[in-house]
């Protein structure tokens, strides 16, 4: 009995393993990039698809979400699709009691104008406006609802906290949502790979999902005929973002996640955002090396 249990340990230890075999020179890399940062908290996690190798610093932390919360809301909305409950196309009534306020695009609307569920979702991805976010995480079925998708898919850390019963300690200390780099990441792969609710599900998810308006960040080091699906998300002590790269020599995702910073600034020299682009380049520089592009400065 002992022996056999010996095995089966040995056996998944080895899998584990395997599963998370390390990008060396990529893992020394980042290291050395992020040794110096001193403005706050960050987590790191790298994927190349094709080989199956990683990098992780702090992957396993948890980090506020703040907009990649919509990644968990939109697979919410796709659940309810694909149960029939919701239609993509169908029509949806604005109301003035579902403003968030701020400088949304749904939140001009008047009370009473009709949208397209599928425009709605077009306008959390694209424009992460957070009044049409919140309309969706109530469609969804709430934070409860979304959440419990999340623990179908395996996700620990990564759940809706705001208007959520059961989560107001979790919103204090995380705010909206909260998550781990390797987490958001996982997500990502899995949607690309089609296990999340199904693979047209999936295929339609990665088209929304590479239509984002801001790109300035991370997304600009990516040449910008190389495919990228993408949520980022930042608040004042907060930036985040994680993409899916479709690389010519393989697809990777990597998602960087901060917290506690003291550069709470919002223009694009803000500390966080510089060491995100500098990332974004050094894995693009890694897997594409004889590629001769060279983002603008």
């Amino acid at each position: 009995m002992k022996k056999a249990l010996w095995i089966v340990c040995t056996l998944l230890s080895c899998t584990i393993a395997m599963a998370q075999r390390t990008e060396r020179k990529l893992q020394q890399k980042v290291e050395a990039l992020l040794k110096d940062f001193k403005d706050g908290q960050i987590g790191v996690y790298i994927k190349n698809l094709r080989t199956g190798k990683v990098v992780m610093v702090n992957a396993d932390t948890v980090f506020p979400t703040a907009s990649m919360v919509k990644i968990p809301i939109l697979i919410g909305i796709m659940d309810k699709i694909e149960k029939g409950s919701l239609q993509y196309h169908q029509e949806l009534e604005y109301k003035d009691s579902l403003l968030y306020a701020g400088s949304d695009i749904l939140g001009s609307f008047k009370s009473g104008e009709k949208i397209e569920l599928g425009k709605v979702m077009m306008l959390m991805l694209t424009m992460s406006d957070n009044t049409a976010s919140l309309w969706l995480q109530s469609l969804a079925g709430t934070g409860t609802r979304i959440n419990e998708l999340m623990d179908s898919l395996g996700m620990q850390f990564t759940r809706v906290n705001s208007r959520t019963p059961g989560r107001e300690e979790n919103r204090i200390q995380f705010g909206w949502g909260q998550t781990t780099p390797r987490e958001m990441a996982t997500l990502f792969e899995k949607i690309y790979k089609g296990e999340v609710i199904s693979k047209n599900a999936g295929q339609k998810m990665i088209r929304l999902l590479g239509r984002n308006y801001w790109d300035e960040v991370a997304i600009s080091q990516v040449p910008p005929d190389v495919f990228v699906a993408s949520k980022n998300g930042a608040i004042n002590q907060s930036r985040s973002e994680t993409l899916l790269v479709a690389a010519p020599h393989g697809h990777y995702i990597f998602s960087v996640c901060t917290k506690n910073l003291s550069d709470q600034s919002w223009s694009s020299g803000n500390e966080a955002w510089t060491l995100e682009r500098t990332l974004s380049a050094l894995i693009w520089d890694y897997f594409e090396p004889h590629s001769d592009w060279k983002p603008q400065e």
